[in-house]
């Protein structure tokens, strides 16, 4: 569905980020932050907000049980050691049969609670609501394949508590009766979502442990406790939206050369007084004005002083009030959605990745998750990896001169990505004629997407030109998974392109695979037939018809997979003008925008999936508020 205003289909890539980056790369002064911020925050959808407990007017949480709170000098506390990791209640281990759910009161936050999951002084911990659960599970899993089982997931409504508590999940109840379903970024309710977040903090560390706190739509590649044992001075350790390196190995960053801000998805504070002061004052800060967004109301603490550094080896840097010494992980490695998904600069630096938070990005939570399942760690259920109906999938075919001639611009962006798209285009007919789910082919760009005006690629960072950029650089995959109006046709399926390569992919559906070789109708042996020319392999004309289609392949009702060897030529469309129609209307909207030229208002291009049926179709941007709209 399209808006006058496309920006507001941005709402996950958290815009406050950019304008620090574009002081680094194109000069946007650091005071834009708060700008960006309020013109380009979503709207919620659909989500409820939630009541704060009128007992946080007197800046208390009745979530915690601060009974067991450590007092006194606030230094880290030696006098409580940690349970051995044996004496730890096995992560994912079942509660036993025909037992019953505990009353709530059991999962209230305290000191008891969170000390039988500490492990060396360090609790991790995430917090979400029920839509989030297979983000949750996904974070959780990732930590107990890596060993690191001292983790604490805080739910927010009891739908999630009780659905982690029967998978065996440690859990523990924030109290916040929240909406089950997804919030949306910048919403009211994500705000005051993430001011639970900083009472959260405020809350855990008097207990006397390191916290790792973590967003949930983040991953562990890789366990990050021994990194951050390197750093026994650092008072807080914080991730950044960085993306042009300052280190090119894997230490911290060099506090003096990053203008990004810092990202409070992932961040790891130790019980000193200067951590506990900050994360008291941050939380007043906040509950003073509900405008403040979280990470502002951080990054306008900690730099209101900034410098000089500890010492010359540390690489810690004094902020806040002067005492507390802040690290700032290197972005090739904790690394954020561009970092990560456009630049592979842990690749290019042969740096091996901590973790991944689905930053930067477009569609919404949607997108976030097809993200993840692009770089194949996010975990789904089998029933994602055997669709009912089966798959369908095809080689691209892209010119080497689309890919790699001539000058990196807009209009050489547009050209090799209306290439893909009329190939796309196509596939996702004929997934809709066969009823399968379509397995999206790698898509390249020549140009990045962000959300202000830039030369292609942000100056400094490593994005290589062309690079395989993620599906919601064009697509707008919140749209393409959302139950549709019937008027616009039935729902076509889509799964990532790195779906086949998935270790998760079950045997019974990578072993029922048809090739088929597209060829000349008329040629030797290119004839509309069911007969295969060797196991497995199938010759089929091009430019067939919908009536072909339907009688060839429904002798392969029950092969999982058909492999077109191209999309070029295959189908001539839709024998049904009805059909055909409600085809189209359904996969304009498929598409999204790129985003900006440079000096122009506004600066986005909006695709269309049939540019190729307007003589003269150039990539333009709006030239005003009268054609600021989708090409439909």
């Amino acid at each position: 569905m399209g808006l006058a205003n496309p920006f507001k289909e941005i709402g996950n890539t958290k815009p406050v980020f950019a304008t620090i980056y574009a002081t680094i790369a194109i000069g946007i002064v650091f005071s834009s932050l708060y700008v960006f911020s309020a013109v380009y925050s979503s709207k919620p959808a659909g989500s409820a907000a939630f009541d704060f407990p009128s007992s946080l007017s007197n800046r208390s949480v009745p979530w915690v049980d601060r009974s067991s709170n450590v007092t006194g000098s606030g230094s880290v506390p030696m006098s409580s050691p940690s349970p051995r990791s044996g004496s730890m209640k096995p992560i994912w281990e079942l509660p036993p049969p025909g037992s019953k759910m505990p009353p709530l009161n059991h999962f209230k936050l305290s000191k008891e609670l969170v000390e039988k999951r500490v492990k060396d002084n360090v609790i991790v911990v995430t917090f979400g609501n029920y839509a989030f659960m297979d983000f949750i599970l996904t974070w959780v899993k990732h930590l107990t394949d890596l060993g690191v089982t001292n983790l604490l997931v805080g739910a927010m409504d009891t739908k999630l508590l009780e659905a982690l508590y029967w998978k065996g999940v440690p859990v523990f109840d924030m109290g916040s009766h929240m909406s089950t379903i997804d919030v949306g970024w910048g919403s009211p309710t994500f705000h005051k979502m993430g001011r639970e977040k900083v009472m959260l903090i405020d809350s855990m560390l008097p207990y006397g442990y390191e916290l790792l706190m973590c967003d949930t739509d983040m991953v562990w590649l890789k366990d990050p406790l021994p990194y951050l044992a390197r750093y026994p001075d650092a008072d807080v350790l914080t991730s950044s939206d960085q993306v042009v390196p300052t280190v090119v190995d894997d230490r911290l960053e060099n506090w003096q050369e990053v203008g990004a801000a810092y990202n409070i998805g992932i961040f790891h504070w130790r019980p000193t007084d200067s951590a506990k002061k900050l994360a008291r004052e941050w939380k007043e800060l906040l509950l003073a004005d509900e405008k403040i967004w979280d990470q502002n109301g951080f990054n306008e603490l900690v730099r209101r002083q900034l410098g000089p550094s500890v010492d010359a080896d540390s690489e810690l840097v004094y902020s806040y009030d002067g005492n507390l010494k802040l690290g700032i992980l290197p972005a090739s490695i904790f690394c954020s959605g561009h970092t990560y998904f456009v630049q592979a600069m842990y690749q290019q630096l042969r740096l091996e990745p901590y973790a991944v938070h689905t930053t930067f990005q477009y569609a919404g939570t949607d997108g976030k998750r097809h993200r993840l399942r692009e770089a194949m760690v996010f975990n789904d259920p089998p029933e994602y990896y055997d669709s009912p109906g089966g798959f369908l999938s095809f080689k691209a075919s892209i010119p080497k001169s689309l890919l790699l001639d001539g000058e990196h611009s807009v209009d050489s962006h547009f050209a090799l990505v209306n290439f893909q798209l009329k190939q796309i285009r196509t596939a996702l007919a004929l997934a809709s004629l066969l009823n399968r789910t379509l397995v999206m082919p790698p898509l390249w760009c020549r140009l990045d997407r962000l959300w202000f005006g830039h030369p292609g690629v942000l100056v400094g960072s490593l994005t290589r030109q062309p690079f395989l950029c993620p599906l919601d650089h064009v697509f707008e995959i919140n749209v393409m998974l959302k139950e549709q109006p019937e008027e616009l046709g039935p729902t076509i399926g889509i799964r990532e392109f790195s779906f086949f390569d998935n270790p998760s992919m079950p045997k019974q559906v990578k072993e029922s695979w048809l090739d088929i070789h597209l060829c000349q109708e008329g040629a030797s042996g290119c004839n509309a037939t069911n007969q295969t020319i060797s196991p497995g392999v199938l010759r089929f004309p091009r430019r067939s018809n919908e009536d072909t289609f339907s009688s060839v392949f429904s002798s392969f009702k029950d092969v999982k997979v058909l492999h077109f060897s191209s999309m070029q030529d295959a189908f001539v469309g839709f024998s049904s003008k009805e059909r055909e129609a409600r085809f189209r209307d359904r996969i304009k909207r498929y598409v999204g925008i790129w985003c900006c030229v440079e000096n122009h208002t506004p600066g986005h291009i909006y695709y269309d999936m049939y540019w190729d049926e307007k003589p003269g179709w150039k990539p333009l941007p709006p030239q005003g508020q009268a054609d600021d709209h989708p090409p439909w």
